[in-house]
Formats: C-alpha cells, structure tokens, sequence
C-alpha cells in the first residue's frame, strides 16, 4: 500500500469537500446549499479519492493496513480543506467566514455527546450514499443515494468532521477545544460509519 499516494488523493478529496463548503456558505438557501455540497462527494466517488468519512466505513471488511491508512486519509483530508479555506480568505469571497463562524460557534457550544451522536448519525448516512453508489446498478440511483445522504445529513444538522475542518479553517476558530471536538465528532462519525455495515451484514 502507498500510503504517499493515499496521502495526495487525501488532500484531493479535502479540496473536494472544501469547494462544497464554499457553494454551501455563499448561498443562503440551505437546501440549495446542501444540494451543491454534494458535489464534492460526487467528485470524490467519480475519482476514488480518499475522504475519511467515506473509507472508515470498510475497516472491518479490510486489512491491517487499510486500518493504518486512515489517520492518513484524516490528515490529509484536513490539509485539502484547509488549503482551500486559507485560499479563500485572499479572495473577494472571504466574507464567507463570518458564516463559516457561526457555524463553528454552534459547535464550540454545544456538549460532547451530542456532537459524538451527531456524528454517528453523518456517517449511518455518508454509508447509506456511498454503498449506494457502490452497488446500485442504474445511474439515476447511484447519484440519488449519494445526493439524499448527503442533503439529508447536512438539513438535519448531523456532524461530518471533514466538513468541520473546512468550516474551522474558514473562520480561524481552530484552538485545543476545536481540535477535541473535531476528535469525538470524527469518532462519532466512524462508529456511524462502521455501525450499519455491521449490523446490515448480520441480518
């Protein structure tokens, strides 16, 4: 396994996420908003990238090494999102972070079990989308499962942490509480993501 290679698809799809992130906050409309997100999703399955959201939901179904790429594929995702968010702030389009902080705000106050619930919740959906995209065999359904899950997930408020390094790097809230916050969401999202698959596969 190239876990250099792993490392570049990583901060790719973090760039994904990152330009979904910035449609999401210039526009008002949450639902329009939500449904222009999904194409980082949509580019990341299309290409194979690595999103962490999306590759914890398989550790169970791969090897030891696969398991060991994943702190990869965060960090990596965490570089993309960044990158796009610092890159933004140069622009005339910078003025998304004033959102991009009451987002974090909600967060920075929020407890510690809901974030971690909320954060199952994401990643029962990011399975729903990506398996489905997987194994649906007609188009109009692959692109449907990844457009619902997505849409549904971010409408309800649930806590995607790929999502979250975008939203923190945009407003330059990042601190320690950030970083432990980011950490039980991203645990959350990967019992989430691990949860359904398991309990599908012993029906």
């Amino acid at each position: 396994m190239n876990y250099f290679k792993i490392l570049i698809s990583a901060v790719l799809a973090g760039i994904c996420i990152g330009l979904g992130g910035v449609v999401f906050l210039s526009l008002d409309n949450k639902l329009a908003g939500s449904f222009f997100f999904t194409t980082g999703l949509f580019v990341i399955c299309s290409m194979g990238l690595h999103l962490f959201t999306g590759k914890v939901c398989y550790m169970f179904d791969n090897n030891r090494e696969y398991v060991l790429s994943l702190p990869i594929i965060w960090i990596g995702n965490l570089f993309g999102t960044t990158l796009v968010a610092k890159l933004v702030s140069f622009t005339r389009i910078s003025g998304i972070a004033q959102k991009a902080a009451a987002l974090c705000e909600t967060k920075m106050t929020d407890t510690y079990l809901s974030l971690f619930i909320l954060g199952i919740f994401c990643n029962m959906l990011i399975y729903i989308a990506v398996e489905g995209y997987k194994i649906i065999p007609h188009e109009t359904g692959k692109y449907l499962a990844l457009f619902f899950g997505v849409m549904v997930f971010i409408l309800c408020g649930y806590e995607h942490c790929v999502a979250d390094m975008f939203y923190f790097s945009a407003s330059d809230m990042w601190s320690l509480e950030a970083f432990l916050r980011l950490f039980i969401i991203t645990l959350g999202n990967a019992v989430g993501g691990v949860l359904f698959p398991v309990l599908r596969h012993n029906i």
